[in-house]
């Protein structure tokens, strides 16, 4: 059960502050222990000070994110959403330019043509973002790019367990976002939530969504589809048997943002590169030398949005169905160049 809001204040988010500092002091002793842990692997993926390097710059970050928050609240900035956005857009850039340094991190886009509007920044009408969710920091970059490149203000949905951290605590509470429950029980709050949040979205705004309701495992597919076979979703289950790569969509979300704002264009989000890293110990034994990841990005207009509900199901499996497409193509292209160097 997650503490109440002002416990997390008085423990939680000065606790981060101490931990920064106790971390900075005792550096080179974490330095030596994970240089001796990573001695088990490869030379190559010997990597357990980069770890330490990337959290001392993330405890660093959020101490200064909560430092920023305290003196926005001091000053009776708290309820100013742009300062927080700027806020937000100054971590996320900071967090992604350490990702670059210290795990080489590389990412491709493949995109349309910005509209007249983006080009200017000036933004006539909100977007839905549909996005799949798999491997670490997936949503930090979407984020990240949504407000660098795209001059968005993103509104998400997420489990109240990610309350915890407090900078997400702090500055996502400040914003028009939700956290929900993970419970399944709660499913129609999380639905109530995005219709509140999609009806609510100015021209600036970009609603993210993860249909499949989580980060992909195969032990997660393969419930997924035995519930939409319990449920007597036979056409469901058996699209979603074929794609290999994704849970299948959970449409109820999707079709509440739709409903909210209709007016609104959809922007479907595929990537890959380091989705099959699921566990921290995957991440630990097999994050690359060199991190690499493509993505893709595509967007339906409004207007091309089906007005039925089966028929935007249909729809929204069809997309799904196209994003693991690709991803299928992208891995079946890097299997050469990993045997290459592996």
């Amino acid at each position: 059960m997650l503490p109440p809001r002002i416990l997390r204040r008085l423990v939680l988010a000065p606790l981060v502050i101490v931990m920064t500092l106790f971390m900075l002091v005792t550096l080179p002793f974490w330095l030596v222990v994970t240089a001796a842990a990573s001695l088990r692997l490869p030379p190559p993926q010997r990597r357990g000070p980069r770890f330490v390097w990337f959290g001392i710059v993330w405890l660093t970050l959020e101490s200064a994110v909560l430092i920023a928050c305290l003196w926005l609240w001091v000053a009776g900035g708290a309820r100013r959403q742009e300062r927080h956005y700027a806020l937000i857009g100054w971590f996320l850039a900071k967090v992604y330019a350490a990702a670059v340094r210290i795990f080489r991190l590389t990412l491709d886009i493949e995109e349309p043509e910005p509209t007249a509007e983006e080009r200017a920044a000036r933004l006539t009408r909100p977007v839905i973002v549909l996005s799949r969710h798999a491997g670490p920091g997936d949503s930090f970059l979407l984020i990240h790019h949504l407000l660098a490149r795209y001059h968005r203000r993103p509104r998400i949905v997420m489990k109240a367990a990610l309350q915890y951290d407090p900078s997400l605590d702090v500055v996502i509470n400040r914003l028009p976002n939700a956290f929900v429950p993970r419970s399944s029980a709660e499913q129609s709050r999380v639905v109530e939530e995005i219709r509140r949040l999609a009806g609510t979205m100015g021209d600036e705004d970009a609603l993210v969504i993860f249909p499949e309701g989580g980060n992909f495992t195969p032990r997660r597919r393969r419930l997924a589809i035995r519930r939409l076979e319990e449920k007597g979703l036979g056409a469901q289950a058996d699209r979603a048997r074929g794609m290999d790569h994704l849970l299948p969509p959970r449409p109820n979300g999707a079709i509440a943002a739709i409903e909210a704002r209709p007016g609104a264009d959809v922007i479907f989000v595929a990537h890959t590169g380091l989705d099959d890293l699921i566990t921290l110990g995957d991440v630990w034994r097999k994050l690359p030398l060199r991190a690499h990841i493509t993505a893709k990005w595509w967007r339906v207009p409004a207007a091309e949005v089906p007005g039925e509900r089966e028929a935007r199901i249909g729809w929204l499996y069809d997309h799904w169905e196209q994003i693991d497409a690709w991803i299928g193509a992208q891995r079946q292209a890097r299997t050469p160049d990993r045997a290459e160097h592996g």
